[in-house]
């Protein structure tokens, strides 16, 4: 978001008028909230929005700053439907969405990439040396009564005996059969104990070790855990041929990328500022300040990744794992090695942009396609759309007039209950920023918090006996999904796998 800059012109006042247009100008910034595009939103206006909404939104300064903000994306939107911009603009659409642009180069480079790794297949020879860390196995349990809580001295001794007596007449031929007879897994029954694949980090440690610590094909003497006693068995390569090299694969490669990675990493010489972790602290609180400044993070071989690269990675990753409003509790321990990471990425992309690599034209061609229709459900359903508006006004400056008071009535409903929150997705915010002028200005929010918190005192009770609370959320609050908007489909990562326990 670009901030409109204020200049005090008075060269040619008298002493008397230059006061009297200072005070008229610091006043009108303190009575002025937001301002975007030709409009202006009041103290009073935000502060009577969020008073008298009858959906019950908290009133803080944070949820004041959303509603500030989601005004100005809506006005923006509203002009340029007033000026017929269809805000179809290529170089536009290309900068908003450089950031998932980018992402889509830097996968084709690494996909590029990994098919020259020599990966070894899932072998026999891989599989007995535990290649990776991957193992197979299957076990009894004998375990404690609560699971996963020791019981007493006498419980342990009992159950430790118990595990022995089973063990004695334990075989590989009759393995599966006493698990179901004798194992306290709920799962064993229908597995007969088979915990299938898994790799270091998957199970508990000491499960992990005895494992690790058989032949194919041997069971062990009972090993003690947390859960009791387990009597396992290493499974022999023969029974999980298949479904080994099925899951070998994807890890081979995980380690040849990281492999490479590493080397890269040692080789470009990738340094991260002191001051790094106080820096991304700093812009995270206020983003908007900071998307084109060039203030360095980190050094690599040939290049830097700047604060506004690094806002435009932090842009590519999905709004639900909310990484800005995280960063300012996390140690700095933890923020010097996430932004070597993110130098990573710009170092690749930097290596993906020599080898001239870029995304498909059928997919830029797509991306324009879903701007347009995502600029055209925004127009409907804000009731702007450049036709309607053209129904009822003739000029332009009529057009702008209606289409805020359009604006208004969306919001009026919107607290009120009556309409979905509608958000603005950040790179449509960010193709308007670049055409069409906003800010925000905190000592007006602050001033309209205070408004909407004298009048909620005051119509509390009234609320409460005689409007019905709405179930239609605000973007940001607690308990509620993050904005995000309709927005066209990018790719997200997929969640690790959930950690078993044997």
């Amino acid at each position: 978001m670009r901030f409109r800059s204020i200049a005090v012109v008075a060269v040619a006042c008298t002493a008397v008028a230059a006061c009297s247009g200072l005070k008229d100008a610091l006043t009108a910034h303190v009575d002025v909230v937001a301002r975007a595009a030709s409009q202006e939103l009041s103290v009073n206006r935000l502060g009577d929005l969020l008073g008298n909404a009858k959906i019950q939104v908290p009133i803080t300064k944070e949820n004041a700053a959303i509603v500030a903000d989601l005004w100005t994306g809506y006005e923006q939107v509203g002009y340029a439907a007033a000026h017929n911009d269809s805000l179809n603009d290529k170089k536009s659409i290309d900068a908003a969405f450089a950031p998932l642009i980018n992402q889509q180069k830097l996968n084709r480079y690494m996909d590029s990439l990994s098919k020259s790794f020599k990966v070894d297949s899932g072998t026999e020879t891989t599989y007995n040396q535990a290649a990776g860390g991957m193992l197979a196995a299957r076990h009894i349990l004998i375990g404690y009564k609560n699971p996963g809580v020791p019981g007493t001295a006498a419980e342990k001794d009992s159950l430790r005996k118990r595990a022995q007596e089973i063990r004695a007449q334990v075989t590989p031929a009759n393995f599966g059969d006493m698990a179901k007879k004798y194992s306290t897994d709920p799962t064993a029954a229908q597995n007969g104990g088979n915990l299938g694949i898994f790799p270091a980090g998957q199970m508990i440690q000491p499960f992990y070790d005895a494992t690790k610590a058989l032949k194919p094909g041997e069971i062990s003497q009972p090993v003690e855990t947390q859960f009791g006693f387990h009597i396992i068995e290493r499974l022999p390569y023969a029974e999980i041929a298949k479904d080994y090299a099925a899951q070998y694969a994807p890890m081979a490669k995980h380690i040849a990328d990281s492999t490479f990675l590493s080397g890269l990493e040692s080789s470009a010489n990738v340094q991260v500022k002191d001051n790094a972790a106080s820096t991304v602290k700093t812009i995270a609180k206020e983003p908007a300040k900071h998307r084109t400044d060039k203030g360095t993070l980190a050094t690599f071989k040939g290049g830097e990744l700047t604060i506004a690269d690094f806002l435009n990675w932090i842009d590519a990753v999905p709004p639900q794992q909310q990484i800005l409003q995280r960063i300012p509790q996390a140690p700095d321990s933890e923020l010097k090695p996430f932004v070597k990471q993110v130098a990573m990425q710009q170092l690749l992309l930097k290596q993906a942009q020599d080898a001239k690599v870029d995304i498909p034209e059928e997919m830029r061609t797509n991306l324009y396609t879903s701007v347009g229709q995502l600029v055209l459900q925004v127009w409907q359903q804000l009731g702007v759309d450049p036709k309607m508006l053209a129904d009822s006004a003739k000029s332009t400056a009529e057009r702008e007039r209606l289409a805020a008071s359009r604006v208004d009535a969306y919001l009026d409903k919107m607290m009120g209950g009556q309409a979905q929150v509608l958000n603005v997705p950040p790179p449509l915010k960010k193709m308007l920023d670049l055409k069409y002028e906003s800010s925000l200005n905190q000592q007006g929010i602050d001033r309209s918090v205070e408004r909407a918190q004298k009048l909620r005192a005051s119509a509390d009770s009234a609320r409460a006996a005689n409007q019905p609370k709405s179930a239609v959320p605000m973007p940001g609050m607690p308990g509620m999904a993050p904005p995000g908007g309709a927005q066209p489909p990018v790719p997200q990562p997929t969640p690790p796998p959930a950690t078993k326990t044997p």
